[in-house]
């Protein structure tokens, strides 16, 4: 599988959401961050914002939930359109069950943690999944710092996919950059969620090929 970028819409203009979406036609996704103001402290959109976004892209939408009870809304959001569904396990009370209740609706389903929030204990949760999330800084606020000591969760992450022979993607969330994202390429994340360094830039276009042709060059692919 090759490298995948995946612009956050949450350095995005809201005003400007169907335009902000078509400056990155080249992304692999559109990350779509999904807070309620109680699992995280900050309040974005919701499900009709996807639905309306769905239908005004044909990028696929990767939803990002930071909001408590997901087992309850994750499959909803595929309905509503998003090909990938994000549930976080701090907040998620049957991740089995959420997980192959997304898959069933025909989307990928993945498991997010907190950057204190260990992959161990979830090893054998793994199988049932499409994708894990590794937030690099804490969920709820765009145009953080990178927190280099979620590095060694990255490389544990692939050791324990390797192990199982698990063809899983692994997403890097948070602070993502010029700067950051050869270190996480190199630690064997594939999947990268880019918010300001794409929608700052002159051209985000020009700006998610540069990030992608850096981690091709950080892991050889």
């Amino acid at each position: 599988m090759g490298i995948q970028i995946a612009p956050s819409i949450l350095a995005a203009d809201f005003a400007r959401l169907a335009d902000e979406a078509a400056s990155v036609s080249n992304a692999d996704w559109l990350h779509v961050d999904v807070m309620d103001n109680h699992f995280v402290p900050n309040l974005t959109l919701g499900m009709p914002v996807v639905e309306s976004l769905a239908k005004a892209s044909d990028t696929p939408l990767d939803c990002h939930l930071m909001i408590e009870d997901p087992d309850r809304w994750a499959p909803g959001y595929v309905e509503a359109g998003a090909s990938s569904v994000t549930f976080h396990i701090e907040a998620c009370r049957a991740p089995i069950r959420t997980a192959r209740e997304i898959r069933a609706k025909g989307a990928r389903a993945a498991m997010a943690l907190r950057p204190a929030t260990p992959i161990e204990p979830y090893e054998d949760l793994l199988a049932e999944l499409d994708m894990i999330l590794i937030m690099t800084v804490e969920p709820g606020f765009g145009g953080q710092k990178f927190l280099e000591v979620c590095v060694p969760k990255i490389r544990r992450t692939r050791q324990l996919l390797d192990k199982h022979g698990l063809d899983l993607w692994i997403e890097i969330d948070g602070g993502v950059s010029a700067d950051t994202i050869e270190l996480c390429a190199e630690a064997g994340a594939d999947v990268f969620v880019a918010g300001s360094a794409v929608y700052a830039a002159d051209d985000p276009n020009a700006m998610v090929e540069h990030l992608r042709g850096l981690a091709e060059q950080a892991t050889g692919r």
